[in-house]
């Protein structure tokens, strides 16, 4: 994680929490007041981002110390210890939510990233998130999935060419979108086309691209795209994969399976901060 980004987001986030002080804590507390807090896995999780909830109450105040007592990717039981902080009790409680919504959303994400991983690992696909992330959060969330097991796909609109429906249907045809494509963007750039149907693949194909996205394909047509592509294109599944069909659907042939649902539709993990 770029230190310099963590840095300005954290900031942000203190901000919107303490635009007007902690009214409570200031009331109770006096600045030389120090205590010990840990952050304690209520529910079984996938441990992510305990570095970046410690990095919250650094940069609220440096003088605090932290003790890392998971690492990231490592499974945890109820009752496990994630985190220790000592410092001041006023600052300790000014950042404890922000700290803990983070430490809780990035665990969830890695927990059910780890879920579909699970579910495929011995076959030869691999499971990618999307660019449908919390806004300010995409780095932080994308990081998750990549703790949980799983792979990033675009981190902006400017990673890598996508043409998707929208694109297919002012251009006119897949055809002339990717002609438009390769006259604008770099060579150093994939082109990534999205087909809805059987014969969007075949043209595709005939276009040279270098990546199908099936998108809200059957298993039936994504056995059909398979058999077309035989091995020249790399094809990515899309569209209504859960948990209870991930399976069946990389057991296609496809390479890649992309879900938006790992991170906006991910349950945040339940943690708790305690003061000792």
């Amino acid at each position: 994680m770029d230190a310099l980004f963590l840095r300005e987001t954290i900031k942000s986030f203190l901000k919107e929490d303490l635009s007007q002080g902690d009214i409570t804590s200031d009331a109770i507390f006096q600045a030389t007041d120090l205590g010990k807090a840990v952050f304690i896995a209520k529910a079984p999780l996938v441990c992510a981002g305990v570095e970046v909830a410690a990095q919250v109450f650094k940069t609220l105040n440096q003088a605090i110390d932290y003790r890392p007592l998971a690492a990231d990717g490592q499974q945890m039981a109820i009752g496990d210890d994630l985190l220790e902080i000592n410092g001041p009790v006023l600052d300790l409680l000014k950042a404890e939510r922000v700290a803990l919504n983070l430490c809780q959303r990035l665990c969830g994400i890695a927990t059910l990233t780890s879920s579909y991983v699970k579910k495929i690992a011995d076959l030869p696909v691999k499971i990618v998130d999307t660019r449908k992330t919390t806004p300010g959060l995409r780095r932080l969330e994308k990081y998750a999935v990549r703790v949980g097991g799983g792979h990033n796909h675009r981190f902006s609109l400017g990673d890598g060419v996508l043409i998707k429906d929208n694109h297919i249907a002012a251009a006119g045809s897949i055809r002339q979108a990717v002609k438009k494509v390769r006259a604008f963007a770099p060579h150093t750039l994939r082109i990534e086309v999205e087909a809805e149907s059987l014969p969007q693949v075949k043209e595709a194909v005939d276009c040279g691209v270098d990546i199908i996205l099936l998108d809200n394909m059957s298993v039936s047509m994504l056995n059909e795209a398979v058999n077309i592509v035989r091995g020249r294109v790399i094809l990515e599944a899309s569209g209504g994969i859960n948990l209870l069909n991930i399976r069946e659907t990389a057991e296609t042939g496809v390479d890649i399976i992309s879900i938006g649902a790992l991170t906006h539709s991910a349950p945040a993990s339940d943690i708790s901060m305690r003061m000792r």
